[in-house]
């Protein structure tokens, strides 16, 4: 066997492996006597199959499968021992020759390989970087003190329509015929629901102005909605396409108005929201929020230091050489169904991201950074952590999310996902320990605003 590699340019690599028959001539025929153990032939008892039938029938394809295997376990180990920084997978090359797997001449294959450009990236206390802290204020806290209101309130019984409350109306809805009668085989819908201040035109919106329990209203659901057939085929209960079927007016007369009550600022409200005893005045439950917004800005603040180390690293490497033609075709080969025009749609991107992967290779291996069990985990229970914050659960027991975060972490699906988080999270926490940080305080606003920026 011979293997030898070549890449001129340093980036565009070719590597030829000759196979002689010696180096693979054994292994194929250990694999045609086992076949032969389990060949069944007709005239010939199991195992007693004649060799040369064997040959014969399965020579070529087991010759095939063998020097396939091979090819694969020599370049992969070549690839190791020489430290090739290989991307993607190789390709057949052009300059393959038509192979003769029917005769004894040694067989040689010849690969194209996407090697890496050579470049060091290298951070220090020299690099200046920013860092935004978010600041926490009293608009922000006063925001979430109500979101925890609201999350807390409930409906309760009114006896006049309000429309700056929110109130929802429950009544009996008839249609009316052209005189302003009832319609007789018309639709009648029992304990339909309404919300007037959502409605579309404020003609229709204001009838409800001031109504009372057991008051008759006039009004016309098609002009209330007049884009939406959607809200008025739920209101009215029938299809979307019988809409145009009822557009004329209809009476609702109110049977029940509730009103939403946002919970007041109590113990109560404490303990629903941290647990029991956790908060015991107004002061220290702005304080918990204080402390849970500033958690949560930390992680916004890492992200977008990240962004910026990227950034900053991107400069000062410079351009990188690629052997864009090889990955091109790395590429079609991984996305044959959908064809060169979406390899040329998102090349140039497919690369940026790619010289990034590898500069932060350098600096994950420079900070010596290692993703243990425990790091999978924590990742795990931050992210569960923040899915029951987005339904307002802020007080989930630390064992629950442990077991949501164990059953996260069976589904293959999710696990390089979190790898490539928890790599984030420890590259992020010891890189703020290696370079200067220009901190700044910037509000909310300003740096939500800042993140929309290209």
């Amino acid at each position: 066997m011979n293997i030898s590699f070549e890449a001129p340019d340093k980036i565009n690599g070719l590597m030829t492996i000759t196979l002689e028959k010696e180096d693979y001539q054994g292994e194929v025929e250990k694999t045609l006597k086992d076949y032969r153990k389990r060949a069944n032939v007709p005239g010939f008892r199991p195992g007693m199959t004649p060799m040369g039938l064997i040959k014969r029938q399965f020579g070529a394809a087991v010759k095939v499968d063998v020097v396939n295997k091979m090819l694969g376990e020599k370049l992969y180990e070549y690839v190791r021992e020489n430290k090739i920084q290989m991307l993607g997978e190789p390709l057949p090359s052009d300059k393959q020759e038509t192979l003769d797997f029917e005769g004894d001449a040694p067989l040689t294959f010849k690969f194209d390989i996407a090697v890496a450009p050579e470049f060091e990236a290298k951070l220090s206390g020299k690099d200046k970087i920013d860092y935004y802290n978010i600041t926490v204020d009293d608009k922000l806290i006063d925001q979430q003190v109500e979101m925890y209101q609201s999350r807390a309130g409930q409906y309760e019984k009114a006896e006049q329509y309000d429309p700056e409350q929110r109130d929802m109306l429950k009544g009996d809805l008839r249609e009316l015929d052209e005189k302003g009668n009832v319609k007789e085989g018309g639709i009648t819908v029992a304990d339909a629901v309404l919300m007037p201040q959502y409605m579309k035109v404020d003609d229709q919106k204001k009838l409800f102005d001031g109504a009372k329990l057991g008051d008759i209203i006039t009004w016309n659901p098609r002009k209330a909605y007049p884009e939406s057939d959607v809200e008025v085929s739920s209101l009215l209960k029938i299809q979307k396409e019988e809409v145009k079927d009822h557009e004329g007016d209809f009476t609702f007369q109110i049977t029940e108005i509730s009103r939403f009550v946002k919970a007041e600022i109590n113990q109560q409200l404490f303990d629903q929201t941290f647990g029991e005893g956790t908060v015991k005045d107004e002061k220290e439950f702005r304080q918990k929020i204080a402390d849970i917004i500033s958690q949560q800005f930390k992680a916004d603040s890492d992200y977008k230091f990240l962004q910026d180390v990227r950034k900053h690293m991107e400069k000062k490497v410079g351009k990188l050489e690629f052997p864009e033609a090889i990955l091109k075709r790395v590429m079609l080969n991984n996305n044959k169904d959908k064809g060169a025009d979406f390899v040329e749609k998102n090349f140039e991107a497919s690369i940026k991201e790619l010289g990034w992967h590898l500069i932060k290779e350098q600096l994950v291996a420079a900070q010596e950074i290692k993703v243990e069990d425990d790091d999978l985990k924590n990742v795990a229970k931050e992210a569960a952590r923040a899915q029951f914050a987005q339904y307002g659960m802020s007080n989930v027991p630390d064992e629950y999310l442990e077991n949501y975060a164990a059953e996260m972490l069976k589904k293959r699906e999710n696990v390089d996902g979190l790898v490539d988080r928890a790599v984030d999270v420890k590259l992020t926490a010891a890189l703020k320990g290696v370079v200067k940080l220009n901190e700044k305080d910037i509000t909310l606003e300003d740096f939500q605003k800042m993140l929309q920026e290209k």
